[in-house]
């Protein structure tokens, strides 16, 4: 048996949106926590990731008595621009609650939450090395000064490769993962986007402006898995973008930041082992063309929030035990959403990854959510949060 020289009721492992939420949610209960982050404060302020806090996720912030203190942004318009083969095809979603949403990059949310956090009282301690040293009835973090802090609950919000997964026996644990084959070159920008979102689908592939702020843009471009950041020099980018955009991009500027990101999905069973719980990416991965990787870590927050308020304040450890099976069943749902969608526009698109019947079916499966109503809102329930 360890005993630690520091003790708090709630662990939070990881300073990301899942750990900063959950830790503001606690404590506007009165459950004291700790939130520890092993990068310093101004990565943690300045990595940019989502830009959407969908329908679902903003009303978890006005249950929470927060949204006018961290939901910024603006709304989200009812509408998908997409174009197809170079001319405007706007899809507009049917769902009057989707404009719910906002348009918050992740950064902005982040820094939101850390200052809701800190002036409220929390415990935030970054530059911090964390080792999870038990996750039994005892569970316990050691820090990198030697410190020991035991809790009765360990959050871990650090990621797929953090401290938090690193605890749990492999034996223990069972990891499910798919490869979509393909990957997205990720450009961040110096362009102001003129549109909040403008999606490609063309022959040569997949292609994607979002914004991120107002003077910046995260550009996306599908590509072969074995290419490199060389292979895709500047102009090649601005170039490639025009061509599958049917249209030169209104302005161009700046590109601060290249990376491959091949596109893929993974899930691991179960999300609770002992007194340690999993959110957000330690969970689960869910590619970007969802748009749910950030939502899906705020709806585990709100979950195991719900459930610790309600041990704490109930004494009953019911949702406590059923936090695993239920986040998994409404993982794998948005999991499905989530391959369904970034298979369909990709494919719609692109007939070399998977061939011309694929690709006749994906514009089949496209054209549908333009002619159906019962189509067009089912994904309109997917992207606001609501199915």
């Amino acid at each position: 048996m360890t005993t630690g020289n520091e003790h708090r009721p709630v662990l939070i492992v990881g300073a990301g949106v899942a750990g900063l939420a959950l830790g503001n949610f606690l404590l506007r209960e009165g459950i004291p926590c700790v939130v520890f982050e092993r990068r310093g404060r101004e990565y943690v302020e300045r990595r940019q990731r989502a830009g959407v806090i969908d329908t679902r996720a903003t009303r978890v912030f006005r249950k929470r008595g927060l949204e006018d203190r961290v939901v910024g942004g603006t709304p989200i318009k009812p509408t998908l621009g997409f174009r197809v083969d170079g001319q405007p095809r706007p899809l507009t979603l049917s769902l009057e609650e989707h404009g719910e949403g906002r348009l918050c990059p992740q950064q902005v949310l982040v820094r939101n939450l850390i200052t809701a956090f800190e002036e409220d009282g929390g415990d935030l301690r970054f530059d911090t090395e964390v080792s999870v040293e038990d996750i039994g009835e005892r569970p316990c973090v050691r820090l990198g000064d030697g410190t020991i802090v035991e809790g009765a609950f360990i959050a871990g919000c650090d990621g797929n490769h953090g401290a938090s997964r690193a605890a749990i026996p492999e034996d223990r644990i069972t990891r499910h993962t798919h490869e979509y084959g393909y990957a997205w070159l990720v450009v961040l920008a110096d362009v102001p986007a003129t549109h909040q979102t403008v999606m490609a689908i063309h022959r040569r592939g997949f292609a994607a402006q979002f914004a991120r702020g107002p003077r910046a843009s995260r550009f996306y471009l599908q590509c072969p898995l074995e290419d490199t950041t060389e292979d895709w020099p500047d102009e090649r980018i601005w170039s490639e973008l025009e061509t599958r955009f049917g249209e030169p991009p209104a302005t161009t500027g700046a590109i601060v930041e290249k990376q491959l990101l091949p596109l893929r999905g993974e899930v691991l069973s179960p999300m609770s082992h002992g007194r340690l719980h999993l959110l957000g990416d330690a969970a689960h991965i869910i590619p970007p063309m969802s748009a749910k990787g950030m939502n899906l870590a705020l709806y585990d927050a709100n979950a195991f929030a719900d459930a610790l308020i309600h041990y704490y304040k109930e004494g009953d450890t019911g949702p406590l035990d059923a936090y695993s099976d239920d986040r998994l069943r409404e993982v794998w749902n948005y999991q499905a959403f989530a391959t369904w969608f970034t298979d369909t526009v990709h494919d719609a698109g692109d007939p070399s990854h998977r061939g011309e019947f694929r690709h006749r079916v994906a514009r089949a499966d496209f054209d549908r959510l333009y002619n159906s109503a019962t189509a067009n809102r089912l994904l309109s329930e997917f992207v606001a949060g609501l199915t």
